[in-house]
């Protein structure tokens, strides 16, 4: 799994390949934002750019999604390094220092000691899920789950929805 390295906090946290940086952070107590952004940030939209994070050069060039085109607009006035951590998906290991606007006492130390460390790489892909194919249909009736009563996975347009109807 790839591995995120918030460089203030001295913490390595291991995530999904695709994971939202602000979710993960967020889920393992990390402080993203500062007393602006806690009493009014927009929940992971992109609106109110409390969550930036500085992308640690020493980290892989692609470990982050490309810059969306509300981080594009939004951070245009700001170092090319820093992301909004609600836009960007964890693809592989990758160096974050959070709340990059507040500075940090021995930057330079700091910075060399979380780079000094391995950082593993992490697969590129989810886990594959067992085969859930099998137990799709019990072995008293070949009927499938949709003549059963259970919902179609298809919409009314003629689209095919994914399997948990979302």
């Amino acid at each position: 799994m790839p591995v995120i390295r918030f460089v203030r906090e001295q913490r390595d946290v291991e995530c999904y390949p695709g994971e939202n940086l602000r979710e993960v952070a967020l889920r393992e107590g990390i402080e993203l934002y500062g007393l602006k952004g806690r009493l009014g940030n927009c929940g992971g939209c992109g609106q109110c750019i409390t969550c930036f994070v500085e992308v640690v050069e020493g980290g892989a060039g692609n470990a982050l999604t490309e810059q969306t085109s509300v981080e594009l607009l939004k951070l245009k006035r700001r170092p090319q390094t820093w992301r909004l951590a609600c836009q960007a998906l964890v693809q592989k290991s990758v160096l974050v220092l959070t709340r990059p606007q507040v500075g940090l006492g021995d930057r330079d130390g700091e910075l060399s000691r979380a780079r000094s460390l391995p950082l593993p790489e992490g697969p590129t892909a989810w886990p594959e899920p067992p085969d859930a194919a099998e137990g799709e249909m019990s072995e008293e009736s070949e009927t499938p789950p949709e003549a059963a009563g259970a919902p179609s996975t298809t919409s009314g347009e003629g689209g095919v929805l994914p399997a948990d109807g979302r």
